[in-house]
Parts: C-alpha cells; structure tokens; sequence
C-alpha cells in the first residue's frame, strides 16, 4: 500500500507570460482498477469463432473479451461528447459468417432531450465502428433492457439484419444496418427478443403486448404462440436437437420491466416434433414473487440447458441446471464457490446482501464451443467459470478492466489517499495505490450511492462525503478515508415529494476541515461546525431550487465558501463557516435552468476562483478581482487544477470541452493549460473521449496527472507517457 505524504501546495508568485511546449504532451490512459459495478444485461459469444466474446452494458459501452490477458477491451471510448448517448447498448450482433463483423444497436433513452439511436457496425471486432443513424429512439438504459437479444444478422442473408425496437416495432435492414424499414407484421411495439430458428421461421418477443410470436413466412406476418401465456419473452435459445428453449417474466399489470418488479414467470419447451411444455424449475407463489431471464442451452450436449431467476428478492437469485431438456432441474448455489477475493468492495457487498450470486441475473451464456465455459451478469458486474458442469461450480469475478462503475465525484486529496471517488450503487473508494484497486480505503456501508466527497486542502485526513440511503444523509472521516463517521440529523427532506430516496447533493469541506457546508439536491444548504454532529441552515443561500447547486470551500482560508447563484449572475460568499452567504461577485451572466457551469477554487492564495460558463471560462485571481476570460476556450463543460509544470509559477489547469485550435472554431477534447491559461494543448486523442464526463480531477503532487469519470466507465486516469 502507498499512502501520500500530507504535503500541502505551497504559495503561488506573480504569474508570468511564457509559452507553452510546442509539441503536445503524449498521455497514456488506463481504467483504474475497482471491479465493475454496474448492471451487465447480454453477453454474446461467436458461433463459429472460439474466444470470441463480447459484453454489453447498459451505460457504459460494449466490451469484447481477451482470452489470452483474461481481461475486458473496451470498445466504445472513442465517442464524443455529442454520442455518449451511444454508451447504452440496447443488443448487439455477430455475423455468424464473418468473426470480424459485430453490430450494436445504441440509445440510452426515449425522452425528448435524448439523443436518436443509432447502429453501430465494425469489421474488425470493435477495433473501429461506422455510425448509422436509426431517426428513432432506443432504452439501452431503460425498462426491459435486459432481454433480447434484439439485434440480429440472418444466418442465411448476412447483409440482412433484424432489430427489435424499444418503441417503434420491429425492423429490417437489408444493407448491412446503413438503413432500416418497418417490418410491419409484428403487431407489437416494445420487441423483447428476436430469433431466426430455421428456413424463413422468426420468432420475438413484445413486452406492451406479452407474449412470443412467430412468423413462418420470413417476417411477412406473425401469429402468437398461443401456448404460452401472457408473459414477456426475456431469453430465447435453439438447442441442437432442434428444441426452442423460452424465459419469460412479467410484472405488475401483465407486461414486465426487466430490471424492475417481475411478479411471475415460467420457462418452456417446443420440442421437435413442436409441442410446447411448461419446464419451470420453481413456480413463482407462496409469498415469493420472480421471473425467469437468463437461458441458455450448450451447442454440443441436447438437453443441457440452464435457467436463472430475476428479482427474486426474497431468497436470492439462483441458477438451474437441467441435463434432461427441462424435465429435472439442480439449482446451483449450493454446488458454486463464488470468488471475490479480488475485490473487496465486492467481498463488503456481499456480506451486506448474502447472497453470492448477484441480483438481476438477466442474462447466462454457454460457450457453443466449451460447454464447461459460462458467463452470466448481474447488476454489479460478470461470474465466469470454466467448470460448468463439475459436482463445484468454481466462479471467479472475472471483470479485469471491465469498469462500468457510474462514479458521480471525484477528488484528489493535497495528502493522504491519491483519489477519492463517489459512485452510484456501490458508495466509492479511496485509492491509496493506483496501480490496484482500493482495499482500506473503501467507502463503507458498501452498496449506497454516493453523491459528492470532499476534503480539506489544509488538512486532507478530514473527509466528507454524501450517500442517499445514509440514515443521515452522509459521513465524514478524520483519517482520509479509512473509517468513517456518520452525518447527525438535520432539516434536510429524505425524500422527493413522489417517495423516492431524495439525493443528498454535494458537500464543502473548509481549508482546515472545521466547517462543512452540505447542499442536498435541490433543497436549502446546511452548514455544521462540528463535522456534521448538528447542521443550521445557511442564511443567503440562493432561493432557486430548479437546479442542484454546489458549495465550494476556499483552498487557502479556513471558514470561507463560495457558490455559484446561476439564476441571479452572482458568486454568493461566506466568511462565517457557511452560516451566511452574501454577494462577492456580480455582474455574471444570468443562466437558464438547463444549462450548466461550474465554480472550482484554486489552492495556494484566497479566492482563486475559475468559472466555466457554457460560452467561456473566468478566472477570479484573487479578492477585489475582477472576472477576466480566458483566450481561446469557447465552451468548457469541466474544469480542474493539479500540480504546475517544473518552473511553471501556477497550477496546471484542465479543461475538458471546446478550445480553439489553430484558429478552427473550436475542437472538442481535454486541454491542458501550464501558463495560466495563455495558451492550451489537447492531452487526449479521438480514441480516448469517453462520451460524457460526470466529473473531473487533477493531482496536485503529481504533474500532468488528471481523473476523468465519464458515464458508465468508472474511473480513467490520463498520465504523461515518459
């Protein structure tokens, strides 16, 4: 373990105007090691090519897996801020006649403010993608994203592909996914599942009209298959005997949201001869109440086929092995050893949840050239084994490089750990070591989601963070994260006024860690002098509660906070430890609701203050200073400061958004600045743009070091390459 030295950032001098390198800087980026944490809804390995693996995930992109590293490549970090979007990965395909091709059909939601959908097609296996645009939206991130799969490659017409939509029906492409039409014998609108199961036969699945349909005349018209009942297809497999194996949940009201409160479900057989027969290991009832998801059937052995459950809350998940097509079922919990010794955030979670094999187990997949080899996800990452059919099933975590981590805060400490990071679902971390992942520096009660961390420049072991689901709202720590305390009561609301769990919003820590000033989202802030025993509200605070605002602590004065009064064109300031805000700047431009900015303060010297407005960035270098614009940055969306250049008089600062270059209009990346924002130098290249950041940090004891957190892809750390 590397624990930093408590060094504190030293006065800055007068800044001189000198010239930034001509060459720009080379970086490398790697995902910093955690394990996963998010929901992995399909898997889909090549028919016809062993080793070839791919993962989607809902928020964070697509994966395709290397055998020989055992680790996860990521292959979707080239798209830019205007596609991230494109990180919900609602199916993917495979071109069961050439390895190389793969196909994923994009689009996070169906909201107005979403981007459109979009296919996605590769020829050499993720390595580089084609956008197709659909004109439609899909719900990579929605109801029902862990069916499918949706996306398919004709098996005997290569260049035709079928894609069930989320909203739209069902449609064709015949040119290889660069253009789509409506098929319009499927009757539904939300496809759940699309299967070619033989010469001109096509099977899917609806979730706004539950129930499987098939088409005998090569999708020119469907009948549903009156047999089964009124429940939503979720996995479809085709043993090799000629058996169609079918999962199907539903929730409340008949139609089912997977994820998302399966009432009932059941699992079925068409035999050969075309009989269908009820094979459903456990029927939901008795006060347990669940689906059936994951299915899948290995290639060289009929009548092996395994099933898993959905959202049974009460029990546990739990796996079901057949080796007699359906007619007898073992489930497998208690022949499986689950491995996290690897991940202790993992190892925390499930001592806290108790049962090992994960929940929203939405999709198993059996590799159709080893039956011994399976993959299943849950909704915190992948278990993997390669002895499927052994008396102990042995699962490892098998997630290296896989980060589908949704982390929501970062920061670097001036000592102590090297990064704090807050992340959804799964609290967060503290790193002391970044070349592993954290051990003692986690973010305990493990499985809340956590909000904001902060620390105190002058006193970085005094740490703060906010967590929805803490009794209190937060915690702090006076060991830089090792052990924490948590939050005391206050007047903040627990709850949104429609009953859900109301984010606890960001949290200041003043320079010497006396003084906490605390924003829940959307609500009044508090402010505590005793490290969050007692909270008061603060008096001045910005009236607007249409958007979450941020607190920020003065780096170089203790008691003094700052925010941005978005609605008003003001910098408000509190001198007291947060108890009373007054106006420091004016004159601002006014900002409606939905646009966004961000205030950061700078080390070394009192009210260093940056503001990244949508059309600019401000520099406040100092009290009584008057805003002064930065050249050249024409739309920062974040803003960091870390440690300066060697003979450089101020920080290094970080922008990541439109900068102008060469006299263009302005290009998109993440710049960096070693004279004061004088001049600016893209660090990163059109293969590492992340879609769209969630936050952004910069080490202040190491040069050139900087945090990215995009959406769905955990932490990314970009490092100068020697």
């Amino acid at each position: 373990m590397r624990r930093r030295d408590l060094l504190l950032a030293t006065g800055l001098g007068a800044l001189p105007a000198w010239a930034a390198t001509e060459n720009a800087p080379v970086y490398d980026w790697r995902s910093l090691s955690y394990g996963a944490g998010g929901f992995i809804p399909g898997f889909l390995f090549h028919p016809r090519e062993k080793g070839l693996l791919y993962a989607r995930t809902d928020i964070g992109g697509a994966y395709r897996f290397d055998p020989a590293g055992q680790r996860w490549l990521p292959l979707l970090d080239h798209l830019a801020k205007a596609d991230a979007d494109l990180m919900g990965v609602l199916s993917l395909a495979v071109d069961p006649s050439d390895a190389n091709r793969v196909y994923a059909a994009c689009g996070l939601y169906t909201g107005e403010w979403a981007r459109k959908a979009a296919l996605l097609s590769s020829t050499d296996r993720g390595a580089s993608w084609q956008i197709h645009e659909l004109g439609l939206k899909l719900a990579g991130n929605g109801p029902g994203r862990g069916t499918g799969e949706r996306l398919q490659v004709d098996p005997a017409r290569p260049e035709r592909l079928l894609l069930g939509t989320t909203q739209d029906g069902l449609l064709q492409s015949t040119n290889r996914g660069e253009s789509f039409s409506g098929l319009g014998g499927f009757p539904a609108k939300h496809v759940s599942l699309v299967l070619f199961a033989g010469p001109r036969t096509i099977y899917a699945g609806s979730h706004d009209q539950p129930g499987l349909f098939v088409s005998t005349d090569d999708g020119a018209s469907f009948t549903r298959v009156a047999e089964l009942p009124s429940q939503v297809p979720q996995r479809a497999a085709l043993g090799p005997d000629g058996s169609l194996y079918v999962s199907l949940a539903a929730g409340d009201g008949g139609s089912a949201t997977n994820p998302g409160n399966a009432r009932t479900g059941s699992v079925w057989r068409r035999t050969p001869e075309g009989q269908w027969r009820n094979i459903t290991p456990v029927k939901p009832g008795n006060g347990q109440a669940f689906g059936y998801s994951g299915l899948d059937v290995d290639a060289k052995r009929p009548g092996r086929v395994v099933v898993t459950t959905i959202e049974r809350w009460n029990g546990g998940d739990e796996i079901y092995l057949s080796d007699d097509f359906g007619a007898h079922w073992t489930p497998l919990s208690p022949r499986s050893s689950f491995n996290a010794s690897t991940h202790p955030w993992l190892q925390a979670f499930q001592g806290k949840t108790r049962h090992p094999q994960g929940h929203w187990l939405a999709d198993f997949k059996i590799d159709p050239h080893d039956g011994d080899h399976a993959v299943y996800g849950t909704g915190y990452g992948l278990w993997m084994t390669g002895n499927l059919g052994a008396e102990q099933v042995r699962w490892a975590f098998a997630v290296d490089n896989l980060e589908e981590t949704a982390v929501l805060g970062l920061a670097s400490p001036s000592g102590g750990a090297s990064l704090l990071a807050a992340m959804g679902d799964v609290s967060g971390a503290a790193w002391d070591d970044l070349a592993q992942g954290p051990k003692n520096g986690l973010f305990l009660p493990a499985g809340e989601t956590n909000r904001s961390v902060a620390f105190a420049e002058l006193n970085p072991a005094i740490v703060a963070r906010t967590s929805d689901a803490a009794a209190h709202g937060g915690y702090w720590s006076n060991d830089g994260g090792a052990s924490w305390r948590p939050f005391g009561p206050s007047t903040r609301n627990a709850k949104t006024p429609e009953g859900w769990a109301a984010p606890m919003g960001q949290v200041a820590v003043s320079a010497k860690g006396g003084f906490f000033v605390w924003a829940p989202e959307r609500q009044a802030a508090l402010f505590s002098r005793d490290h969050g025993k007692t909270w008061a509200a603060c008096e001045g605070w910005p009236a607007d509660r249409d958007v979450a605002l941020t607190p920020v602590a003065d780096r170089a004065v203790e008691g003094v906070f700052y925010v941005h009064d978005r609605a008003n064109g003001r910098i408000l300031v509190s001198t007291d430890g947060g108890a009373s805000f007054q106006p420091g700047v004016t004159g601002l431009p006014k900002l409606e609701n939905w646009r966004t900015a961000q205030l950061v303060c700078a080390p070394g010297q009192p009210r260093d203050l940056w503001l990244a407005l949508p059309d600019g960035l401000l520099h406040l270098p100092g009290v009584d200073s008057r805003p002064q614009g930065v050249r050249g940055v024409v739309e920062p969306w974040r803003v960091a400061l870390g440690k300066a250049a060697e003979g450089a008089a101020y920080h290094a600062i970080y922008v990541w958004g439109r900068v102008r270059v060469d006299g263009n209009d302005g290009t998109e990346g993440l710049f960096r600045s070693i004279d004061a924002g004088a001049s600016w130098q893209r660090i990163n290249d059109d293969r590492h743009r992340y879609g769209r950041l969630n936050a952004l940090a910069a080490d202040p004891l190491e040069f050139g070091v900087v945090y990215l957190a995009p959406e769905g892809r955990g932490v990314i750390m970009g490092k100068p390459r020697a």
